[in-house]
């Protein structure tokens, strides 16, 4: 049944009965099969570099153009949510997805595959944030923690074991399979997401901000290719500052336009409210370090040690199994003590376990690897979904939508950052390490002890970031407002 207008409290509609587990399952077929996309093509450039008989520089437009689809579209989601409801939204991304999914497999030149790819993210980055969006619409209160959790696993497994699945899928069979797997699940997602999914809208938007739309992905394209190309082209190049400088007047401008209309793209409110935000902040820091974890430690196995990309999978698996377990488990602690005390323990652990990476040595055996990753790895079950959260139901369902969509946005900004910024400075600290040992005569080794002294030097940088998260902890209030919260104030997206 179709119920635009909000006519009981938050409270008493957050109660009624719903069929958790099918929409939990519709929901995390969608976030998972979305991440997984962004994560399975890396191990397979070199294969499509041969099947093109292309360079590298044009088939690494394939995750490029993918990610870059992927952060410009993640605001969108806000308004066409609101417009259409979330679960027509979700539905009609995930058929979207399912679609480019087909056109990439039948693709016959590098140029075709890029294009589709890059449809194929823009489609990705709406189901991300329409998926968290109907969690927090369309589930319960009291169970919206274990729904989060799961949310959140989803997000862990598929970057994790995505790289390990390419490479089994290539070795078995073609790279085509990466694209044809998405076929099926992607229909079931949507036959999940039709039947069990609730309509749900509050409202429909006065007015479509078509300059709003236009300024954020001006803005987003051109930021996210700054960071993704800045490397190549020389942070101080031309081509870079200009890229950089359109890109910031181009988010100035769509600031100022959506603080200056009444029904804007993104309801920039939100960030009144301090609890979204100072998590918001949180979430970004621990991000990076966990995309930058992801860059650093499959280099040191497959470029230092020598292992294959399906061995670095299958050695890190164990780490990536106890971060979705611990997130189940988050899940039932939020219930009882709250996000601060798991934020802080989370905090330490990730320091704990990321430090010790920062001391590897090139006969570093895997079980040492493996002991601080799992550390670390708990210490981020511990954050990402209590943070999520916890910023998340501050926010009145009215708003949901668009505090969703700029959490996935700026997350996609600052992890794209964090992998430009660790990839670049890897680059040079290794080039200055091999410069110092080549003078030292290091031998026989030298490449490869280089390169592990400079991933030492940014595991010891993305340590000093996780300590920035701490301040953040500490700033979020201890009681929901929301807990306090009147009819009259749900329309109050900070309450």
């Amino acid at each position: 049944m179709e119920n635009t207008n909000l006519t009981n409290t938050e409270e008493q509609q957050t109660q009624k009965p719903v069929k958790l587990v099918p929409i939990i399952i519709a929901i995390f077929m969608g976030n998972f099969l979305s991440l997984l996309n962004s994560n399975t093509i890396n191990i397979a450039l070199p294969v499509l570099q041969k099947e093109f008989a292309s360079d590298l520089s044009v088939v690494q437009w394939a995750l490029t153009g993918f990610m870059l689809a992927l952060g410009t579209f993640a605001p969108t989601a806000g308004y066409f949510g609101e417009r259409f409801s979330y679960k027509r939204l979700y539905m009609f991304a995930l058929l979207g997805m399912t679609v480019a999914s087909v056109l990439c497999a039948l693709s016959w030149n590098a140029p075709m595959l890029i294009a589709f790819r890059i449809i194929q993210g823009a489609f990705c980055g709406i189901i991300v944030p329409a998926s968290m969006t109907m969690i927090f619409q369309t589930i319960p209160r009291h169970q919206q923690s274990a729904a989060m959790s799961i949310w959140i696993a989803a997000s862990i497994v598929a970057p994790a074991i995505g790289p390990s699945f390419a490479g089994w899928l290539i070795q078995h069979g073609s790279w085509k399979w990466l694209f044809w797997t998405n076929v099926p699940l992607g229909l079931l997602a949507i036959v999940f997401a039709f039947f069990f999914i609730p309509y749900y809208r509050l409202k429909v938007p006065k007015g479509f901000d078509l300059w709003g739309l236009l300024t954020v992905i001006a803005a987003s394209s051109l930021l996210l290719i700054t960071l993704s190309q800045g490397a190549g082209w020389g942070w101080g190049s031309v081509s870079t500052l200009i890229c950089l400088g359109s890109g910031l007047l181009a988010l100035a401008l769509f600031l100022w336009r959506e603080l200056s209309i009444e029904s804007p793209l993104l309801q920039l409110k939100v960030f009144l409210n301090r609890r979204f935000t100072s998590t918001l902040l949180l979430l970004c820091i621990v991000m990076i370090n966990f995309f930058s974890g992801m860059l650093l430690v499959p280099v040191f196995l497959q470029n230092v040690q020598g292992h294959s990309p399906l061995d670095t999978g299958i050695i890190l698996l164990p780490s990536t199994l106890a971060m979705a377990i611990m997130s189940l488990i988050v899940g039932r602690l939020y219930k009882v003590v709250g996000p601060k005390p798991l934020l802080f323990v989370g905090v330490l652990l990730m320091i704990a376990g990321n430090l010790p990476l920062a001391w590897l040595q090139i006969d570093s055996s895997s079980a040492y690897t493996l002991l601080w990753m799992t550390i670390r790895s708990i210490g981020l079950a511990l954050v990402l979904m209590p943070a999520t959260t916890a910023g998340m139901e501050e926010i009145s369902r009215e708003y949901i939508g668009h505090a969703s969509s700029i959490q996935n946005w700026l997350r996609n900004v600052f992890v794209s950052f964090g992998v430009a910024l660790f990839t670049t400075l890897l680059s040079s600290r290794t080039a200055d390490h091999a410069a110092r040992l080549t003078n030292e005569d290091a031998g026989p080794q030298l490449a490869h002890l280089s390169t592990t002294m400079g991933i030492n030097d940014l595991n010891l940088l993305t340590t000093l970031i996780v300590v920035l998260a701490l301040p953040f902890v500490f700033a979020i209030p201890s009681k929901r407002k929301k807990e306090r919260a009147m009819d009259g104030a749900l329309s109050d997206p900070v309450r």
